[in-house]
């Protein structure tokens, strides 16, 4: 399974539920199948042309805002002209139309969603702030998601997606780095989150938050035993560390210029492979791997100043290999 392509095999949605129970909106008018409505687009519509009567370029999945601007453009057409605007306008069967407060209950409006059994909406508060909600709300909830074996730790402020074979030591691992003060975001399974275009969020399936699994001990409660600063709900991902057991004949990079990246929802993740033997200390390596990657975004590379000291020249820009993040190869 390519996890590159996840995003474009899952349609996602948002129930208007969903919707109505986050966010600060009144119903106005429900249709009896209300409970069933979802909403299919992150797109959101301000009606313009539409109200004039130009559908080409409808897209009914869209939530519809009617606000001051373009109630009181319709209150220019006069009485029956506005009336025949918004039935043809609701006739669209748009999934959801939400009216500001600013222009209050408006009979016209609340009489066409209910000819057409259109759920009706009222906005609590101020547009720009609900706008910018319902935007974060519909791009969390309809964003690219995949969720991988592996575990979540954040090191440093730094999101440290840790991936290998099962029983290499990725739970030990993240109980090690608990103890040294940093948190547990996930064990076991990942789930991973879109959230832009350069933007990885991870999280830990809510059933199974919190619990970590040791070979040899069992299911241990991680929050009741190292306390609620050891955990954290999410994070973005910034670092992926690959543990595989030390192979003697594969050359591992000593030097560090060669930067190394996976993609995972296509978006490249920079990458470090963490070959393990007895007497390597793991967590305090991932430690190191997490302070050097802060200095790596803000400019610094060690190996690029240590190579010019001693005197060589070298493109470090193209020193770069990317891979995709294929489970079933990895895993």
């Amino acid at each position: 399974m390519d996890v590159n392509n996840i995003e474009n095999n899952t349609s996602k949605s948002v129930s208007l539920n969903k919707i109505i129970s986050d966010l600060s909106v009144k119903p106005i008018y429900l249709p009896e199948f209300s409970s069933e409505v979802v909403v299919r687009s992150k797109e959101i519509s301000r009606p313009g042309l539409h109200l004039i009567g130009y559908f080409d370029y409808f897209d009914p999945r869209r939530i519809q805002i009617i606000g001051r601007i373009e109630y009181s453009y319709l209150n220019t057409f006069g009485v029956s002209k506005k009336k025949e605007a918004l039935d043809k306008f609701f006739s669209q069967q748009p999934c959801v139309v939400m009216m500001t407060k600013s222009i209050g209950l408006c009979e016209d409006i609340i009489e066409a969603a209910k000819k057409h059994q259109v759920p009706l909406l009222s906005i609590e508060e101020k547009t720009s702030d609900f706008l910018s909600e319902l935007m974060s709300l519909l791009n969390l909830e309809m964003a690219p998601t995949i969720s991988i074996p592996g575990g979540l730790m954040e090191v440093y402020g730094e999101g440290i997606l840790i991936l290998g074979e099962s029983g290499i030591g990725k739970s030990e691992t993240s109980v090690e780095l608990m103890k040294r003060g940093h948190r547990l975001v996930a064990d076991d399974v990942v789930k991973i989150t879109k959230i832009s275009h350069n933007t990885l969020i991870g999280t830990s399936p809510e059933n199974i938050r919190h619990f970590l699994e040791i070979r040899g001990i069992g299911i241990i409660n991680t929050r009741q035993i190292f306390g609620l600063g050891s955990v954290k709900i999410k994070k973005s991902i910034d670092l992926l560390i690959k543990l595989e057991k030390w192979d003697q004949n594969k050359n591992y990079d000593r030097i560090g210029t060669k930067k190394t990246y996976t993609r995972i929802l296509n978006i490249k993740i920079p990458t470090i492979t963490l070959p393990i033997r007895a007497g390597r200390t793991i967590a305090g390596i991932i430690e190191v791997a997490a302070m050097n990657h802060r200095q790596n975004k803000m400019g610094y590379s060690a190996p690029e100043q240590l190579l010019k000291k001693l005197g060589y020249q070298e493109d470090f820009e193209d020193n770069e290999i990317n891979y995709d993040l294929d489970i079933d190869k990895i895993f």
